[in-house]
């Protein structure tokens, strides 16, 4: 029988992966505060077609400007938190579904230990 179990994925910090990291999250800081910018436009648009609805369009569109906002801190806050993380760290990258085959008189507790993939610059290093 075939069961279906998740894997840790884990990366092992490197000059090169902090890097791209940081890259990566300026650029969704850039495109967050995109948005903002064109949201706040198509509000201003809105509110001259309908000025009745004014203050209906301003509390929709505020609301989705506070939350791209609290995205854009909470990269920030990654982005500082990437400056103190020490090189050789490793850091939690999602998960993958593995397909496990399982027989009769198998340690089932074998089975459902957490296992993870290690990698180090786009190479899988380490399987556990």
């Amino acid at each position: 029988m075939k069961i279906i179990k998740k894997v840790a994925i884990k990366k092992i910090v490197t000059d090169q992966s902090k890097e791209q990291l940081r890259e990566e999250y300026q650029f969704k800081i850039f495109q967050l505060e995109q948005e903002c910018e064109q949201l706040k436009f198509e509000q201003k648009k809105l509110e001259q077609r309908s000025a009745n609805k004014k203050a209906d369009i301003a509390a929709k569109f505020k609301k989705e400007l506070s939350n791209r906002k609290d995205h854009i801190n909470w990269y920030k806050y990654k982005l500082e938190q990437l400056e103190i993380l020490p090189i050789g760290s490793e850091i939690n990258d999602g998960e993958v579904e593995a397909v496990i085959d399982i027989e009769e008189g198998m340690n089932w507790d074998d089975l459902t230990d957490q296992k993870s993939i290690i990698i180090k610059d786009g190479m899988i290093t380490k399987i556990t």
